[in-house]
């Protein structure tokens, strides 16, 4: 239709520039986070840990920057537009910082001693669900980071959204619960427990908003009846 207003063009050029500064703060920042509060370099559940994130999201993000840049733009935005959502996210600030900074002091203390074979079955743990996390990207093109309805987006229901209706979240959920154990400490679990209720408040509210301005998504609703774990929840 002539009238009907044309989406802006992607940038291609700022997009890449935005994505290289994001990605290559990444590291560093990861990297203070970690071996600041340890104390040192000799932190091999840090390396290891960085390695399993940092490698395959350096993957992803020149994948699509290549074959879906509208897809990367939208998972670069991260300015709520819902107020309950800006203060959820406000709220989580604080466990993700304990449960980020805690592992590296637990390294300098000494606090813990996670066995060899329980950090790398985290690691695998946190590998599996940024893996499903690459996965409903593929099914999902208008997988934004914000919560936020697109005037193309339609209803997805193929893939893992045939099975669960937030199968991002959970991706992420057993990546950030697990990612304590993978940085060698037990202690961290205990800011990383509060992380599954505020992820739950961002889902209710979520489904709310889709259901307000996505059509069809009530139906999909009662078609998928659980929202995070199929047969549970």
């Amino acid at each position: 239709m002539e009238n009907e207003k044309k989406a802006p063009a992607i940038d291609r050029k700022q997009l890449t520039c935005k994505v290289i500064l994001r990605f290559g703060m990444a590291g560093p920042l990861l990297a203070a986070i970690f071996f600041l509060p340890a104390g040192t370099l000799d932190y091999w559940q840090a390396w290891a840990y960085m390695a399993v994130l940092l490698i395959p999201m350096g993957w992803v993000l020149a994948h699509y920057l290549r074959k879906d840049p509208e897809l990367l733009e939208r998972r670069m935005r991260t300015l709520e537009k819902e107020k309950r959502q800006r203060a959820i996210i406000f709220l989580s600030y604080p466990v993700f910082i304990a449960a980020f900074l805690l592992p590296g002091f637990d390294r300098r203390c000494a606090w813990s001693r996670v066995p060899v074979w329980l950090v790398l079955l985290a690691d695998l743990v946190v590998l599996a669900g940024y893996l499903l996390f690459v996965r409903v990207m593929k099914e999902n093109r208008f997988l934004s980071r914000i919560v936020e309805v697109d005037a193309k987006q339609k209803v997805i229901d193929t893939g893992p959204y045939a099975v669960v209706r937030h199968p991002m979240y959970a991706g992420i959920l057993p990546l950030y619960l697990f990612s304590p154990l993978a940085l060698g400490s037990f202690w961290a679990l205990i800011p990383a427990a509060f992380l599954p209720p505020i992820i739950i408040a961002r889902i209710f509210n979520e489904e709310k908003v889709l259901c307000r301005e996505l059509p069809g998504y009530a139906d999909y609703m009662r078609r998928v009846r659980h929202r995070l774990i199929p047969g549970i929840w």
